[in-house]
């Protein structure tokens, strides 16, 4: 999806990036440090020593398409320009770069969610683990932005934050339900996107208005409604999970709750309930979403599987893969900016169609092989 006229841009966005050290008196170019981590982190590296270390191996071959007048910079050195770089200054060149490789998802899912940093946690010094929103194109496995919530708050001012930055002109928003909140969904919809938003205890007159209203859907006495009903059935690994999702478009009773107002173009309802059955166990869960989508149930649902794709597909290989959880890095703008190289790793990654293997496999092949490496940032000699 993303072409290589895409990614030979992304180099130069970051050439403009502010240098918050003193003009005159820095033997290393700031953008050669940047592109010096990213190369480092896509060949597996995991911190300051690591990239130095990579960076000495692979000197020779680094000359070839940058200056590094003065040689490979320490990690004491690397370090310090990123616990000064500004991580807002980072993430407004990744998101218009993005912007342009990926102009627009119409008829996509982008979900929303958020991630700790583990390892940034400083109890000793009273500060809690850093915690990020981002924004997944699931059907392409791209993060597409971030931000990062500010001590003392959550989620909710994260996501507020980040959706402007997003193109959602067609686009279907999923979010758990910590965003679902009023003013996100005229957020996105102001944006000329539709929304799928969780219910839970956090709205709770709307989550007791849901309930009764599908416990009572078939029940006598009430007048017949227009519903519509998808059910999947998936079987694997021992587990039989089957999801049947009953949407519904016709509002008036909210209306006459006084709730429904409250919501932008709120249009349909919908009822998510999973069975799972395992070793002889019976497990039901029901979930109640709302949506400015039409009632259609089957891509309702389509929506809310997808969702989940942010926790396997960004959350889990960052873990995993780029092993950010264990990470010792700890100072805010360092950690933050680290993660920051970790999401544009994986992205170049998945852009990358030379190769049909994993993203493990594809981490192993660029610390083996530089010219692979080359080849998927488009990096051009010297």
């Amino acid at each position: 999806m993303v072409g290589k006229a895409g990614i030979a841009g992304l180099i130069e966005k970051f050439s403009d990036l502010p240098d918050a050290r003193v003009e005159g008196r820095t033997d290393h170019d700031l953008l050669d440090i940047v592109v010096l981590a990213l190369c480092a982190v896509m060949s597996g590296a995991e911190g300051w020593d690591d990239i130095e270390d990579w960076g000495c191996e692979r000197e020779a071959w680094l000359r070839r398409y940058f200056r590094l007048r003065n040689g490979i910079p320490g990690h004491d050195t690397i370090r310090r320009v990123f616990e000064t770089l500004s991580p807002m200054e980072l993430e407004l060149r990744f998101e218009a770069w993005m912007g342009e490789v990926c102009p627009a998802v119409k008829g996509r899912v982008i979900a929303i969610d958020g991630k700790a940093l583990r390892g940034s946690a400083r109890s000793g010094c009273g500060l809690r683990a850093l915690h990020q929103v981002s924004a997944y194109a699931a059907d392409y496995g791209l993060t597409l932005g971030q931000r990062c919530c500010e001590e003392k708050s959550n989620e909710i001012t994260a996501i507020e934050a980040l959706l402007p930055a997003l193109a959602l002109e067609g686009a279907v928003v999923t979010i758990d339900a910590m965003g679902c909140q009023t003013a996100i969904a005229a957020q996105i919809t102001e944006g000329s996107g539709d929304y799928v938003l969780a219910v839970k205890g956090n709205q709770p007159h709307l989550a007791e208005a849901l309930r009764d209203f599908f416990s009572s859907l078939k029940a006598p006495g009430h007048g017949r409604r227009q519903i519509s009903v998808h059910e999947t059935l998936d079987k694997g690994h021992g587990r039989i999970e089957t999801r049947r999702c009953t949407a519904v478009g016709e509002l008036d009773w909210l209306d006459l709750l006084g709730l429904k107002a409250r919501w932008s173009k709120l249009t349909s309802v919908a009822c998510i309930e999973s069975t799972r059955e395992l070793a002889g166990r019976i497990e039901t869960e029901k979930r109640y979403v709302i949506s400015s989508l039409p009632a259609d149930s089957r891509r309702i649902l389509h929506a809310v599987r997808t969702h989940w794709g942010i926790e396997n597909g960004l959350h889990w290989c960052l873990d995993v893969t780029f092993g950010e959880d264990a990470s010792p890095i700890r100072l805010r703008n360092a950690a933050q900016n680290f993660s920051f190289l970790r999401r544009l790793a994986m992205n170049l990654f998945r852009a990358d169609q030379s190769r049909s293997i994993s993203l493990p496999r594809k981490i192993k092949t660029a610390a083996y092989n530089p010219d692979y490496l080359a080849q998927t940032l488009n990096l051009q000699e010297i």
